[in-house]
């Protein structure tokens, strides 16, 4: 891959890796009024029998879907105006042909302004729809608070479709009784009945996570309710619906309000997360049983069983969908997540998820064929900071990692 996480500097955040429009902008801005500027040096500088009708006709269209309702009318007044005063111009106002294209600048100055009003109508009902969304995906999908039950917290859910923002990858961190508990989940399908999918399971996490004694009886609770939502659906979903899921508990000492210093794991058919340590170290945490999906039930029977691996102080744990490790670049290279952090150090989860982020964008070159949902929780060191920002992305001393 050649290039070094972290050594970009800090890419745009929620820039989408999408090429800048500033130069196209200030072209098309400036292309009306150079049309019709162009079209009376035409006029001017050819026979009268050629005449620049079509592009003062052009002006006012090309103005109607990019420029305010009053700009638009200039735009068309100007193009009327050009016309009427280059046929004084040339001595043939009173002829029937200038009158008709006149009355053909006009008629389509009119219908720019129709357009100009049809495409505004529709931008406020996209502003509606973005805003709907955006508080669907808060209800369904909320950002954990950046520190939760004494641990550090930093979610991203990164679409990739354009201007989308829910679909089918999921995240959830609670506070409970039993500890932290986190969910982070693939549910199978796209668009509607993928949202819906994910809020079940969210909903159904919720409830268990307060609820269920063990880590495996929440995650039986999840089979449950996926079971449940497949017989509710007709067709295909009703017989193939799946999500692949890793759950996690934090729990704390009896009677105290310090953490364990381990981690349980359940993994159902998902990619298994990832533990960085202070000291630059990587550790993928694989489950020793192969288990699958939520929802698949019915094909195999077997026990959950909660895996503990420890969960030192200044470590952090990431989760992550397969629209990462599934990331391609231009070559076809999937994006290896394991390969690109080992060795690097990251002050915080929020600096790691930024970093990986940009990183995945420039592997891929800004584009993404599936979602990606990442979750990262640190349990920070005795005396560190809840924040240290301003403390650069750098491998550890010595390291020479190159990915």
């Amino acid at each position: 891959m050649g290039h070094p996480l972290g050594a970009a500097g800090g890419g745009r955040r929620g820039g989408g890796g999408r090429p800048e429009y500033g130069g196209t902008r200030r072209f098309i801005r400036a292309l009306p009024p150079l049309i019709i500027v162009g079209g009376v040096a035409f006029d001017v500088a050819t026979p009268p029998e050629y005449t620049a009708a079509p592009l003062f006709s052009a002006a006012p269209l090309i103005a109607a879907p990019f420029f305010s309702t009053l700009t638009t009318l200039l735009t068309g007044i100007a193009a009327v105006l050009a016309s009427v005063g280059l046929h004084a111009y040339n001595g043939t106002v009173d002829e029937v042909a200038a009158l008709t294209e006149t009355m053909t600048v006009l008629t389509v100055s009119a219908l720019a302004l129709l357009i100009n009003r049809v495409v505004r109508r529709s931008g406020e009902r996209l502003a509606s729809a973005r805003v709907i969304a955006e508080t669907a995906q808060k209800a369904v999908l909320p950002t954990p608070a950046e520190r939760i039950g004494g641990l550090q917290c930093a979610a991203r859910y990164e679409a990739a479709q354009a201007d989308a923002f829910i679909g089918g990858d999921l995240f959830a961190v609670q506070d409970t009784p039993h500890g932290v508990r986190l969910l982070v989940g693939d549910v199978r399908g796209k668009g509607m009945d993928a949202v819906e999918a994910v809020a079940v399971v969210i909903g159904a996490f919720r409830e268990a996570a307060e609820q269920e004694r063990t880590l495996e009886g929440v995650a039986q609770r999840l089979e449950r309710a996926l079971t449940r939502e497949g017989t509710r659906r007709d067709g295909l979903d009703a017989f193939e619906g799946f999500t692949t899921a890793v759950l996690a508990e934090i729990p704390r000492s009896d009677g105290s309000g310090t953490f364990d210093g381990f981690v349980r794991v359940v993994n159902r058919g998902h990619p298994p997360p990832l533990m960085l340590y202070a000291d630059g170290r990587l550790e993928t945490l694989e489950p020793g049983e192969a288990a699958l999906p939520l929802g698949m039930g019915e094909l195999a029977a077997w026990p959950d069983r909660a895996e503990a691996r420890p969960f030192p102080q200044g470590a952090t744990l990431l989760f992550y969908t397969d629209g990462l490790s599934e990331a391609r670049s231009a070559q076809g290279l999937f994006y290896d997540p394991a390969a690109r952090l080992a060795g690097r150090i990251f002050p915080g989860p929020e600096e790691l998820l930024d970093a990986l982020v940009d990183d995945v964008r420039l592997h891929t070159g800004g584009g993404s064929t599936d979602d990606m949902a990442l979750l990262a929780v640190s349990r920070p060191a005795t005396g560190q900071p809840e924040r240290r920002r301003t403390m650069p992305v750098v491998p550890p001393e010595g390291s020479g990692h190159q990915a």
